[in-house]
């Protein structure tokens, strides 16, 4: 990989763990992005967002929980199958053009998303036990086949079903993306017996973002314009995986 490209991968990697760590991401969409538009082929993008999402993950999750907001009753059913379906689903490797389809369309959801303006806050309920272990099994196999942590999925729907609060769907999220994202790349590294050798960079890029933006984040809410740029750049990466 040449000098300039790194320069941009690494760039693009400090800019969206600064927006995503700010609401309890740690970016994987976002990485997945930017390492799609600049070119770089699937075999690398999936150990790449997982690792970066690890050390982003543990960050946030610091932040999210030692500001208090992390709950162990809402967090550990979504959590407990999720983990070892991350493990499979980063162990399987997918063909190059199912990995562009699938990644796309988790693109393109992941934009609407960021697109929809936030609804008022429900009254928080816990959630029921086996829709949560399914729940959790199914976005940890998503998280690991495409080489994001699955916060993108489990938080809107925290919110949506009111089974938490904005800062503890946050804090939940952060360490959900952690673990999945671990077993995930270990699941990875366990199939391919590889990683990329340009990570150094971007992993410092990486914690320097995290630490912003989470810091920033366990206190504040994210602007609405910073949710609609996010919105717009895995749009625009969401279609080129499907469409190239």
């Amino acid at each position: 990989m040449s000098t300039d490209l790194i320069v941009l991968l690494t760039v693009g990697v400090f800019a969206v763990a600064v927006l995503y760590s700010s609401v309890g991401h740690a970016g994987a969409s976002g990485y997945i992005a930017v390492m799609s538009l600049l070119g770089l082929v699937p075999a690398v993008i999936k150990p790449t967002a997982l690792a970066l999402n690890i050390l982003v993950a543990s960050i946030a999750a610091w932040q999210f929980v030692r500001a208090g907001h992390f709950s162990w009753p809402v967090f550990w059913p979504f959590a407990l199958l999720a983990v070892p379906f991350a493990f499979l689903g980063g162990y399987i490797e997918l063909p190059t053009q199912a990995f562009k389809a699938i990644v796309g369309v988790v693109l393109l959801y992941s934009a609407a998303r960021f697109a929809v303006p936030p609804q008022a806050e429900k009254v928080a309920t816990p959630a029921p036990l086996l829709p949560a272990l399914a729940i959790g099994a199914g976005i940890g196999l998503l998280s690991g086949l495409t080489g994001t942590g699955g916060g993108i999925f489990l938080t809107p729907l925290l919110l949506l079903m009111g089974w938490a609060r904005t800062k503890t769907a946050a804090a939940v999220s952060a360490l959900f993306i952690l673990l999945n994202s671990a077993a995930g790349l270990l699941g990875n590294f366990s199939s391919t017996k590889a990683l990329p050798d340009y990570l150094a960079p971007l992993l410092v890029a990486a914690a320097f973002g995290g630490w912003i933006g989470s810091r920033l984040g366990s206190r504040h809410m994210a602007p609405t314009a910073i949710k609609q740029l996010l919105a717009a750049v895995l749009l625009v990466a969401g279609l080129k995986l499907l469409l190239t």
